[in-house]
């Protein structure tokens, strides 16, 4: 059975440390650490278990290129996992803090991300009402680095495997070798996580081609976000940047911004073709009209997620949220804390 789960967990003196692969008078501060669990599906007991966790951070509304680099493929994952799997796709927000923000610009970016993850069709339960017991920590803010994060939540779910984009990839090293120092210290005890590269090409900016598609970006034209209007929609790509080549070729080096739409189209495309494929159909039509096609293509296939996210994120389903929220902290609270506990009976912090 799927369930929608969420976490506050604290990670509490030497045992985290040590876990984190630090063995060298730890800091002694509690760390605070939060992690909303999307999906939560146990694997049978009687054969191996595979732990499957990713992450996105609670930036807001998440792009078409976040849509299509991670939140695609995590439906993908848990509509082709097998009974020994156990999921857990999460917002982590912390990870959202080693920058400067608002608190009521976090809370609210937390409920857009949520809905929008739900509209994603990621699996959740529909009967829910667990309140939300709130955990208190002293954070130690300076510990608050991305790598570091990521650890955690890596490890206290003793994930086996771990989807990520190419410029994450690296991050996961650090994780493994915290792995490997534990191990070695206490015996066999956390997986080394392997890396699951996503299939999905990656999306460039539609005013910059050459850089990923970001919010950071100053122009808010250079992305689409999955709550874009047809008409946003259409106006950011008959902005985008092209050239002016006649014709179209799928050339990411010397075509970028024409390359990127061609991406784009394939990756939204109903019929699944490749975008040399799209590109040799097109070639009688002018720019302009590609554009057009390519702006049609996207409204269609992300209407379905836009009319959903305006539902959940509406006023009226705040209550219906928090209820999602608050049924994963209930359960991944449990999960998280079977680590804890091993751990600390492990490394001898456990009640004497």
């Amino acid at each position: 059975m799927n369930n929608v789960l969420r976490l506050r967990y604290l990670t509490l003196g030497q045992s985290k440390q040590r876990l984190l692969g630090w063995t060298a008078r730890p800091p002694q501060q509690r760390i605070g650490k939060e992690l909303v669990i999307l999906e939560h599906r146990h694997a049978s007991s009687s054969t191996a278990r595979k732990v499957i966790l990713s992450g996105i951070q609670p930036t807001g509304v998440p792009h078409l290129g976040n849509y299509l680099g991670a939140l695609q493929q995590w439906v993908q994952i848990q509509n082709e996992a097998s009974a020994t799997s156990d999921l857990f796709f999460s917002i982590v927000d912390l990870h959202a803090m080693t920058l400067p923000y608002h608190q009521d610009q976090l809370r609210l970016w937390k409920r857009q991300t949520l809905a929008a993850l739900l509209a994603s069709k990621l699996a959740m339960s529909d009967q829910v009402a667990l309140s939300d017991a709130e955990a208190k920590a002293k954070l130690k803010l300076a510990l608050f680095s991305y790598p570091v994060l990521q650890a955690a939540d890596i490890l206290v779910y003793r994930a086996t495997h771990v989807p990520v984009g190419h410029d994450q990839a690296q991050h996961l090293e650090f994780a493994r070798e915290n792995a490997k120092n534990f191990n070695t210290a206490h015996g066999q005890f956390f997986a080394e996580p392997q890396t699951v590269m996503s299939p999905a090409k990656r999306i460039m900016s539609l005013k910059d081609p050459y850089l990923k598609m970001s919010k950071s970006h100053e122009d808010p034209r250079s992305r689409i976000m999955l709550n874009d209007s047809p008409d946003d929609i259409q106006a950011k790509i008959k902005a985008a940047l092209t050239d002016s080549i006649q014709g179209l070729s799928y050339n990411p080096t010397d075509r970028a911004g024409v390359s990127n739409l061609l991406t784009l189209m394939a990756c939204m495309d109903e019929s699944q073709r490749s975008e040399e494929q799209i590109a040799a159909e097109s070639q009688g039509l002018s720019m302009r009209a590609f554009k057009e096609e390519v702006s049609r293509t996207i409204t269609k296939g992300t209407a379905e997620i836009k009319a959903k996210y305006d539902h959940y994120i509406d006023t009226a389903q705040r209550q219906h949220l928090q209820d999602v929220a608050a049924l994963g902290n209930e359960k991944a609270r449990r999960q998280a804390e079977e680590t804890m506990s091993q751990v600390r009976r492990l490394v001898g912090t456990d009640p004497i």
